[in-house]
């Protein structure tokens, strides 16, 4: 699909707006470093469209996709922070294209992007004035999954919260941990505070972030939860959170996602899973516009004791869950998790859906059956990284 076959419903003519921004990118594994690029360019306007790449395109700059294009409009669509979706949008940043959709402003990183060629993607528009730039989210990307994926390391993995590090775990105390929470847990705007954000230890449930008066009259009165590990946050999580939000809707209801935590999703996958950790599963989910809260550290069982130490923030009206099997340890058979909703009346089969067939698993597995290319493709990412460091370098010393 190119741009001009998906241009139909813009015109040429269309006047450009001072508040309507532009982001691109290839939003493959459309992680938390994406949706915080798009946090901040929507919080800049009160528009954002979001272009996205053709996977040849993606292929020709930078080497084979994991996700496919349709898959990946899906992941930026589930963002809240997205106004519209533009597939198919050039690798170059094309200042006509901006002007089709009335974008006066592109927004990127502050880092460099450089085509096949090694040239500036956005060099046209920075030369136009039309480019503004916002922090990158540090230590993720795409490289950076595919990298843990051809790996067995699990040094990324956070340490499960318990009482006893409780005053000072990493997700609770850190400071730029509390703010990236508080950012992600925003309304559409990425200003208004929206979801809460919650802390499950020993059947104890404490705040970590305030949600709207809305949402929090809501949630005391009725809450639909969901967990899971959703790890690499991908279209069949999007998809199923879809289905669900729907059904809340409908019940005039909230969405509250239940987060396993590290040791919990691998003693249930093994190997290296969970791929993300836990910190940046909760962002992902965070800016999905189909919740509207997080519960980190949720146990694998929704039994009595967890449900009940919830009920001081919210009640739950409803449990569901997606078509994909229950498994235990390792992956084998175990006692159903929710005997106990079940037994409540509470609990509900939700699906199937169009994506119902995917997993981390059968993702990691895209990787590995084309290893060689992935490996090729983080190679010449370390190459075009040399590349883009001595233009970020020059544009800098350029600038002084």
């Amino acid at each position: 699909m190119t741009h001009s076959e998906i241009n139909s419903t813009e015109t040429t003519s269309t006047p450009l707006r001072e508040d309507r921004y532009w982001v691109d990118g290839c939003f493959d594994f459309t992680h938390h470093g994406h949706a915080g690029a798009i946090r901040q360019a929507r919080k800049l306007a009160n528009e954002l469209y979001v272009g996205i790449h053709t996977d040849e395109e993606i292929y020709v700059n930078k080497g084979p996709v994991v996700m496919k294009l349709e898959e990946r409009v899906t992941a930026v669509e589930a963002c809240k922070w997205c106004t519209k979706s533009v597939p198919g949008a050039p690798y170059v940043t094309d200042p006509e294209v901006l002007d089709s959709y009335g974008c006066k402003y592109v927004v990127h990183g502050d880092d460099i992007t450089t085509d096949a060629d090694g040239n500036d993607c956005y060099q046209v528009v920075k030369d136009m004035g039309r480019f503004v730039v916002v922090k990158r989210t540090p230590n993720i990307s795409t490289t950076d999954l595919v990298d843990r994926m051809l790996s067995s390391r699990t040094t990324h993995h956070i340490e499960s919260i318990t009482p006893s590090n409780y005053s000072s775990h990493v997700l609770i105390n850190d400071e730029d941990s509390l703010t990236r929470f508080k950012d992600y847990a925003t309304a559409v705007d990425a200003k208004a505070p929206w979801s809460g954000v919650y802390v499950s230890v020993d059947d104890k449930t404490s705040v970590l972030v305030e949600p709207a008066a809305g949402v929090a009259d809501k949630l005391k009165k009725n809450a639909f939860y969901v967990d899971g590990g959703f790890d690499l946050f991908f279209m069949g999580h999007i998809e199923f959170l879809r289905l669900v939000h729907e059904e809340a809707q409908r019940s005039n209801a909230v969405v509250v996602v239940g987060l396993h935590d590290d040791a919990t999703v691998n003693s249930v996958k093994g190997e290296n899973y969970p791929i993300m950790n836990q910190f940046e599963r909760a962002l992902c989910v965070l800016q999905c516009k189909y919740v509207d809260s997080v519960v980190i550290g949720a146990p694998f069982t929704p039994d009595e004791p967890f449900i009940n130490s919830l009920s001081p923030h919210m009640t739950i009206k409803q449990v569901l869950h997606g078509p994909t099997p229950i498994v235990g340890e390792k992956g084998t058979k175990t006692v159903d998790p929710y005997v106990y909703v079940k037994e409540q009346g509470i609990y509900k089969q939700i699906g199937p859906h169009k994506y119902d067939d995917v997993s981390s698993n059968k993702i990691v597995d895209r990787v590995l059956e084309y290893r060689e290319q992935y490996e090729e493709r983080q190679r010449k990412k370390g190459v075009k990284a040399v590349n883009e460091r001595d233009l970020e370098a020059i544009e800098k010393a350029t600038a002084k």
